[in-house]
């Protein structure tokens, strides 16, 4: 009896001290999830899963990298199972997002640093209604999250729309999917989970984001709710603010349109903008502005696009010693992250587009410059960074794994009783995309 007494009590203790550590842990909203968190044995796994897959995808014989023409149906169906003393890892289309990585300048090498290092991963908690678990990297660059089974077989088998998306639009808003896998534990479910480009890197100076639909229902956080420094505020939260971007304004609001159509196309819905931004200080007001910062920015942004020298041959201003100059004299605030060493001496590797051939119309020409007039900001994260005359933003479209079957359409008809002439978030693809676009263009100057 006494022995039975003592481990009731032990167990009431142990969960006593969890629920404590689980309030802590709320108000921090990021924590490191050390010996004492139920995920650290979780996240131990995927960091010695990961280091595995990613050391004998670097170790294997081949082309440093695959273009999007040379990836086969295979490459996308492709399944690589490594197996562990304790479980099983399993990596998915790996050479697609290989390629990916390696068209946004990823290096392989710093990946796997970034995913595998001895520090603690950091958990976020969201106030998302997703089941989804959230997780950083140490360094908060890289993203990871937990999927079901029906979205990882969504996102595999839209796969090569979405690559042909950021082939065609190398500037695109959605968020960057860096790689897919599974964990199989003995006699425990399958998990699920992807990694991704945090859209709030660098976040040293960022003190608010938000989390945008472009609807009104729910859509409001209590600031003074949590003392969470990690606020995700909503649309709501957001009324009477404007994105600020002067001349880049149209480029943002045609983005997101283009994004969204492609989202339409997919018959998804209830996808949202991340959104923050933080001030520029005088120098990077100064800097972006100076020649040497126009040729890397410039040099960046043609990159993105990737003409082929044969084919057109690049102005010798924008040559690799010209960049080497630009890259070794341009000078950065304290806080403003620029390339390093890995950038200088060549140009920044990226993912080959097809450009209009001889024979295009005038039409034709105009659109594809219209989508690749973005100067990219000298930024490891560049795709999700824009700067404003003031502010730096940081955008990017998340969630689009939410198909509009027949379980949201019982709920739109739900909500269309209950919230007579609101806008909730659970509407058709194209009404989500038209409303969307709609807050984005209103709510930017």
């Amino acid at each position: 009896m006494e022995k039975r007494n003592v481990q009731r009590y032990s167990g009431t203790t142990r969960r006593r001290r969890w629920w404590g550590l689980r309030r802590r842990w709320r108000m921090l909203g990021l924590f490191e999830i050390n010996q004492e968190h139920e995920f650290y044995s979780f996240t131990c796994l995927m960091k010695e899963g990961l280091h595995a897959a990613l050391q004998t995808s670097i170790d294997t014989p081949g082309p440093v990298s695959k273009t999007i023409d040379e990836l086969s149906a295979e490459h996308y169906k492709s399944e690589q199972t490594q197996v562990h003393k304790d479980y099983e890892m399993q990596t998915f289309a790996g050479l697609v997002f290989s390629s990916l990585r390696y068209s946004l300048d990823i290096n392989e090498e710093e990946y796997k640093r970034s995913l595998s290092s001895d520090s603690c991963y950091l958990q976020f908690m969201s106030n998302s209604k997703s089941k989804a678990d959230f997780f950083l990297t140490n360094d908060k660059r890289f993203f990871l999250k937990t999927q079901n089974k029906q979205e990882v077989k969504f996102l595999l088998s839209n796969l090569m729309a979405y690559m042909d998306h950021l082939e065609k639009y190398p500037h695109s808003l959605l968020v960057r999917f860096l790689g897919l896998h599974s964990i199989q534990v003995p006699n425990e479910t399958k998990k699920y989970f992807i990694v991704m480009q945090s859209v709030f890197y660098p976040d040293e100076r960022i003190d608010t984001r938000y989390d945008i639909k472009g609807c009104e229902v729910g859509r409001w956080t209590d600031p003074a709710s949590t003392g969470s420094p990690v606020k995700i505020l909503k649309d709501n939260n957001f009324e009477g603010k404007h994105i600020i971007l002067d001349q880049k304004s149209s480029w943002l609001v045609e983005q997101v349109e283009i994004d969204t159509a492609f989202l339409r196309s997919l018959n998804v819905l209830d996808y949202s903008i991340l959104l923050a931004h933080q001030p520029l200080h005088k120098d990077e007001l100064d800097g972006k502005h100076s020649f040497s910062n126009l040729i890397v920015r410039t040099e960046k942004s043609m990159a993105q696009d990737c003409p082929t020298e044969e084919d057109h041959p690049t102005s010798p201003l924008l040559g690799g010693d010209s960049f080497r100059l630009a890259s070794d004299t341009i000078d950065s605030g304290p806080d403003h992250v620029q390339d390093t060493g890995e950038h200088s001496g060549h140009s920044i590797h990226c993912q080959e587009i097809k450009l209009p051939s001889v024979n295009s119309t005038d039409a034709e020409l105009h659109e594809f410059h219209a989508h690749h007039r973005r100067l990219l900001p000298n930024f490891k994260n560049s795709v999700h960074v824009i700067d404003g005359p003031e502010l730096r933003y940081f955008v990017g479209i998340v969630d689009i794994f939410t198909v509009y079957g027949l379980k949201k359409r019982l709920e739109n008809l739900w909500k269309s009783v209950r919230f007579p002439g609101r806008a909730f978030s659970t509407v058709s693809p194209a009404t989500y995309s038209q409303r969307f676009c709609r807050w984005v263009k209103d709510h930017t100057k």
